[in-house]
């Protein structure tokens, strides 16, 4: 494991994580260390009062665009149109309810804070994004996360109505497809993601996509209104 430096925003290469898939500690988490973080394929996950880690998990859960299965179950909900989504309309919203959604064998929460303030600083500058899942006017569900080139690092997602996180998720895949998104970065391993066609690959297999991915042009702005171009 390998302390990051405060004079610079370099990370160690990702191979030389451990078996968990830890790489660093400490550091900040000022916008540019964040955007070269997820350049490199690390991301922090950390608690309250430990320092920040930064992490490299090997193999890697992620979801190809194309590869997005939508259950029979849910087409309804898009066909009768249950719910309402949007981008990033109430970033802080959608992530201070991640922060306090209630996950069954998690004990307390590792959007801290600190993280919540750092995540909307970057979606102020135009790099995470939310997507909010509505039920009439009432915000039901919703999820957020970061954008570079080609490639969506999800972070966190929430939902106080049954499926409204999954139909969120669904309606940003669909608009990432139409903008030709390569790779979604789903980080964990969880059994929903998996239904809807995400999948592990090796780490560097992951990092060949973010290879090429600097050269592809990031839309660093706010994404309302972009929900039906």
């Amino acid at each position: 494991m390998f302390w990051l430096s405060e004079n610079s925003i370099a990370f160690p290469p990702p191979e030389l994580a451990d078996s968990d898939g830890v790489l660093a500690v400490g550091g900040d988490l000022s916008p540019p260390r964040l955007i070269e973080a997820y350049r490199q394929g690390v991301f922090p996950w950390y608690s309250d009062y430990e320092p920040i880690l930064w992490w490299t998990p090997d193999p890697r859960f992620v979801l190809y665009p194309d590869n997005l299965k939508v259950s029979k179950s849910m087409r309804p909900y898009f066909n009768q149109k249950k719910f309402a989504w949007t981008f990033d309309r109430d970033f802080r919203a959608v992530i201070t309810n991640c922060q306090q959604q209630n996950r069954p064998g998690q004990f307390g929460t590792w959007i801290t804070d600190e993280m919540l303030e750092a995540y909307v600083r970057l979606h102020e500058l135009g790099f995470a994004h939310s997507v909010e899942v509505w039920k009439g006017e009432v915000l039901v569900g919703g999820l957020y996360g970061i954008s570079l080139g080609k490639v969506f690092f999800g972070e966190s997602m929430f939902a106080l109505e049954k499926n409204a996180s999954k139909f969120g998720f669904i309606a940003l895949v669909r608009k990432l497809t139409e903008w030709d998104y390569e790779l979604i970065d789903c980080q964990q391993e969880t059994s929903h993601l998996r239904s809807l066609g995400a999948e592990l690959i090796s780490r560097k297999k992951f990092m060949g996509h973010l290879e090429v991915n600097p050269w592809q042009e990031t839309k660093a702005r706010k994404w309302v209104g972009l929900e039906e171009l």
